[in-house]
């Protein structure tokens, strides 16, 4: 699966008007993040160097094939079948649930070093999460750790949150965050 990571340290645009986004608290053991719907803008930055991460689940859609009836059966008089019954297939989609664009603090690139993702790595093997070799780089291995450490906490995504980060002890948490 291919995962993206978007930075707006600095690039994002100044007139977006989405709601900001404190660091998530880890006591409770969530991840806090922003949907965006369709149409809408990505959240605003006020912090310099802080950094967003987005994760974008695609739409589900759904074929449904409905069987319509054209022409009844016609029955003699004495109840037996003459001409059976006429069907034709009815298919259409139908969306199941739209695109969802999930935004959330990240560790910004620059902090991405060959030493930080070995120590991602060794602190995702130690909690069984990561099977592979310790490399220092983000591999389709390192991602899917990721995802999977996130998802217990609200979060299904391979892009390395800012709070997750902090719970792994891999970045400092500030005393206000708590």
């Amino acid at each position: 699966m291919l995962f993206r990571y978007l930075v707006s340290c600095s690039l994002v645009l100044g007139a977006c008007s989405q709601p900001q986004v404190k660091a998530p608290v880890l006591s409770g053991q969530t991840i806090a993040q922003i949907e965006v719907k369709a149409g809408q803008t990505a959240p605003r930055q006020d912090q310099a160097g802080a950094c967003w991460g987005k994760d974008v689940t695609p739409a589900i859609i759904e074929t449904v094939t409905e069987q319509v009836l054209i022409s009844e059966e016609q029955r003699d008089a004495a109840g037996k079948i003459t001409q059976p019954a006429s069907y034709r297939s009815n298919i259409h989609q139908r969306m199941v649930q739209d695109t969802r664009e999930v935004w959330f603090r990240a560790p910004c690139p620059d902090s991405l070093t060959v030493s930080f993702l070995a120590t991602l790595q060794r602190a995702l093997k130690a909690r069984g999460l990561y099977t592979a070799a310790i490399t220092g780089e983000m591999s389709t291995e390192t991602a899917e750790a990721i995802r999977r450490f996130q998802a217990e906490r609200g979060l299904d995504s391979p892009v390395l949150s800012l709070a997750a980060a902090q719970e792994l002890g891999l970045l400092a948490t500030d005393l206000e965050d708590q």
